[in-house]
């Protein structure tokens, strides 16, 4: 195909102008943006480009903050336990927390919401037991029972909005610190939209006002000990949504009233790995409502000025909800996603908006989240693109993206010629996927997967955060996988199996950790949907359950649904019960060779009727189990890569029954491809660092590649 250009957005630096126009012109762009901490000089915003101008709506506004400080954002924080040693225990607030993060707020109006709990007996005191001490930032009890332990939760402000901090630390800058503005704040509210009015007016040259995220960032909490620093963190909680506002208003709409302890929840915190209580649905719901009701007055107030409003799907996200039944309400017209792996391209295509954009890493910055050199001595950001890119390419030939671009400060790339050459290629192979896509869908395979867990669609493709964050969580492995195969994937809740949704699949996963949200936790409790998977698999539908699936106790069983698999696994219950024995039999091509799956004690055959396919000792890693007429398949747990992804696709392909009809995949497990059917091309990508040969299976017969390492073959085929 011959070179195309555009839909290329490149981070633009004031003092850098000849080499943002000439890599303007190398890497195809036809944005320039600015990014935090940087400025476009006339110059740039002068060169014919279109212009991204980056707004955190929340931040930059300390001034006014000064004269408002209840405007500022809160969350809920609780202390370490503490053990009484007589009746009287005084428990220092703040010292377990970062005080440039944090700052306790002891107006009259947060102070009703502080609770005081007796960890021991898990009871919460009375305030006329305990009294706050303004001075020395702590809480005094006076009934304290010896030798039981104690904990305060409170609200705090944040007095240092996280990305802002982060950024600090990262590049050691010395500038002010910027705080976080409520909106749910009358005042903050009408303040937040003259601001964004004012800067339309005086931002003519314009064309896309990039909004990073909105208003509520997610959980991210700073200790005081430098060998713990990071208390928690969590890309979809909302404990930074929360406020004596927020508060007072979700009373008024729900009829009950929330405390500090639905937010702390023993120190656990409401982290999205955990099913949801009722209260945190509701609230959720609630916050979800404000966002998306202020978000839209604030994006029809840039479209009065002509110009367009994306929204950037990280940082200040939480209320945002891509996913959501209230983000389409909003308007946006296009949505940015920041990516290191598939999976979180397939989140953002699945968002409904116009325009879906991925900021891909390596970020130019000298050093990467991890706290490695990138873009200074000892970094190597060109083969930091390069993983990235074989990450996102399987999963952009499965789903269609508008656009990609780059962020940071631009003048450090300067001194990698190898990464500025490695951009254009990942820019010109983006183009010519871009363009295989507007000639209609990839083929899949003729079977429909759901993924099931407690969150559903509204946690489609994602767990809660990036790859390297959630990366013990087998579900998130499952998900990079199936991002780049030949597969349809929906993402269904147990609310959805009530409903009968069940009916609309050939295959339903279930994986995670006993009492998580991804394998179910109490949602398993529900007789009504046990009874429907039962059915539907015993009527002709595959299960494939991984780690401990449908986990739960109150039961004979420990997985609910331990008939259908034909093992469940043994948490000290039946250590006196007797196991039956089995013998391995492999069936071959199933299981790819240097396909890996790490073993999980205890599991075991219920009846004894499971084929075993792959054992370590005497514990069982991957079973096959008729049920009716469908079949149960364990597999004791999964991680990404190459050959694994290959096994799961094996698996599905084997208990859907469609080995048959199975086509366009790859003989070897490096290779992938996809099949335009409309476009009559075919594309063969190879995702590993050594040359490889394979033979993919048409309609039409095999057609045989030899391709470079990471090489890439697009080809149309008579």
């Amino acid at each position: 195909m011959s070179k195309i250009k555009g839909s290329f957005t490149l981070p633009g630096e004031s003092g850098y102008e000849q080499l943002t126009l000439r890599l303007a012109e190398k890497w195809g762009a036809d944005v320039i943006r600015d990014s935090d901490g940087t400025q476009l000089s006339q110059e740039i915003l002068d060169a014919g480009y279109g212009i991204y101008s980056t707004i955190c709506i929340i931040r930059e506004h300390n001034e006014w903050l000064k004269s408002h400080p209840d405007c500022r954002q809160q969350t809920f924080l609780m202390t370490p336990a503490e053990t009484a040693h007589d009746s009287q225990l005084t428990i220092s607030l703040m010292k377990s927390f970062f005080t440039e993060q944090f700052e306790v707020n002891s107006r009259i109006s947060s102070l009703k919401y502080w609770q005081v709990y007796d960890r021991t007996t898990e009871t919460l005191l009375p305030n006329t037991s305990w009294k706050y001490n303004n001075d020395t930032e702590s809480v005094t009890l006076f009934q304290a029972v010896p030798y039981h332990e104690y904990t305060v939760s409170f609200l705090a402000y944040r007095i240092w909005e996280e990305i802002s901090m982060y950024n600090h630390v990262t590049n050691n800058w010395h500038k002010q610190h910027l705080i976080p503005v409520d909106p749910r704040n009358k005042e903050a509210r009408e303040y937040l939209y003259g601001w964004l009015e004012n800067w339309c007016q005086t931002h003519p040259a314009t064309t896309v006002v990039r909004f990073t995220s909105l208003f509520y960032n997610f959980v991210w909490i700073w200790g005081s000990d430098e060998l713990n620093r990071n208390l928690l963190t969590d890309w979809a909680s909302y404990d930074f949504t929360v406020s004596e506002k927020a508060l007072e208003d979700f009373e008024k709409k729900y009829g009950y009233q929330l405390c500090a302890e639905d937010f702390v929840n023993q120190g656990k915190y409401q982290v999205t790995h955990m099913p949801p209580t009722a209260h945190k649905r509701d609230y959720m719901e609630f916050t979800q409502e404000y966002v998306a009701g202020f978000g839209k007055e604030l994006v029809d107030l840039v479209h009065k000025y002509g110009k367009q409003a994306y929204v950037f799907y990280d940082d200040s996200w939480v209320g945002l909800e891509p996913y959501g039944p209230h983000f389409k309400s909003i308007g946006f017209d296009g949505i940015i996603k920041c990516i290191f792996s598939g999976y979180e391209v397939r989140l953002c295509n699945g968002v409904s908006a116009p325009v879906h954009e991925l900021r891909f890493h390596p970020y130019l910055f000298p050093v990467g989240l991890g706290g490695l050199p990138t873009f200074k001595k000892g970094g190597k950001p060109a083969d930091d693109a390069r993983d990235y890119w074989i990450n996102a390419r399987r999963a952009l030939l499965r789903a269609p993206i508008e656009r990609i671009g780059l962020g940071g400060y631009l003048h450090l790339v300067e001194a990698f010629p190898e990464f500025i050459d490695y951009i254009e290629y990942i820019a010109d192979e983006f183009r010519i996927i871009k363009e295989l896509h507007k000639a209609g869908k990839p083929y899949v395979l003729p079977c429909r997967i759901a993924v099931l867990h407690c969150w559903g669609k509204l946690r489609s493709w994602t767990l809660s955060g990036h790859f390297h964050e959630t990366y013990m969580h087998d579900l998130i492995h499952v998900n990079e996988s199936l991002s780049g195969l030949p597969l349809d994937v929906d993402f269904i809740s147990f609310d959805d199996v009530r409903k009968g949704a069940l009916s609309n699949y050939d295959v339903v996963i279930n994986a995670g950790k006993a009492g998580s949200a991804w394998s179910g936790g109490d949602e398993w409790q529900d007789p009504s949907v046990a009874e429907a998977l039962n059915k539907w698999v015993y009527e002709g539908g595959a299960f494939i359950g991984i780690y401990e699936p449908s986990a739960c106790t109150g039961h004979g069983d420990f997985f609910r649904t331990a008939g259908i698999l034909g093992v469940d696994k043994d948490t000290g219950a039946k250590v006196c019960h007797g196991k039956y024995k089995f013998k391995v039999t492999a069936e071959a091509g199933l299981i790819p060779e240097k396909a890996t799956i790490k073993k999980e004690e205890g599991v075991f055959l219920t009846d004894g009727k499971a084929t075993v396919i792959a054992a370590e000792g005497d514990s069982p890693t991957l079973t096959i189990h008729d049920y009716g007429k469908g079949k149960g398949v364990y597999l004791s747990h999964f991680a990404y890569s190459l050959e694994n992804t290959r096994l799961l696709l094996n698996i599905i392909v084997r208990a859907a029954g469609i080995e048959d009809k199975a086509l366009y995949i790859s003989d070897n497990t490096a290779v992938e491809c996809t099949w335009f059917p409309e476009k009559r091309t075919i594309a063969v990508i190879n995702n590993s660092a050594s040359a490889q040969k394979c033979a993919i299976k048409t309609e039409k017969g095999e057609r045989e590649y030899n391709l470079k390492a990471y090489e890439s073959i697009i080809e149309v085929v008579d």
